[in-house]
């Protein structure tokens, strides 16, 4: 069930899409912006994932390096098999650590949970710093969070709600 042998069939991918898009309007927390929110925001973690899972449903059974409970080794071996171009899982890819880090960080600065990118300038300094970044950078992490998710979002609304079999544009053996 898991790596279908003759992948999905066109009704189950458009309920994919359908169950996706309901999700994305309800799933939010009342009041979280959809442009900051790590995981459940345009571009973020599970856009992300959602996108690397229907590519595992479709292609899991003939391309092994997709069989993985990994996002990141399977969004490669999709690469490497011609499913995904490397520019386009850079941006998901990008996207995916980005967010992982900044929610990742958020809770060793707040010592609890951190969904989105914070509005405090303290907390945002505070995550910039121990991201490694100098002094006054807090400030921008909003507007880098909002610029790597919209184009992950970009790329996620082409491959997940576009053409269902994007024709790839190279085999690169190694991330560019």
């Amino acid at each position: 069930m898991r790596w279908p042998t003759d992948g999905i069939s066109g009704s189950a991918f458009r309920e994919m899409r359908k169950l996706k898009a309901r999700m994305e309007a309800e799933r939010l927390p009342r009041g979280a912006d959809p442009r900051t929110h790590f995981k459940l925001g345009l571009g973020g973690l599970t856009d992300v994932e959602w996108v690397v899972q229907l590519m595992q449903l479709r292609h899991a059974a003939r391309v092994s390096g997709m069989q993985t409970t990994g996002t990141l080794p399977s969004l490669w071996a999709g690469v490497e098999a011609g499913i995904i171009s490397a520019e386009d899982a850079n941006v998901m890819e990008a996207a995916w650590l980005l967010a992982s880090r900044l929610r990742d960080v958020g809770v060793l600065w707040r010592g609890r949970a951190v969904d989105s990118v914070p509005s405090d300038y303290r907390d945002a300094e505070g995550i910039a710093r121990a991201l490694g970044r100098k002094p006054g950078h807090g400030v921008e992490l909003a507007g880098e969070w909002r610029r790597t998710a919209r184009q992950s979002r970009n790329v996620v609304e082409r491959l997940f709600y576009g053409d269902p079999a994007p024709s790839p544009r190279g085999y690169p053996s190694r991330r560019s």
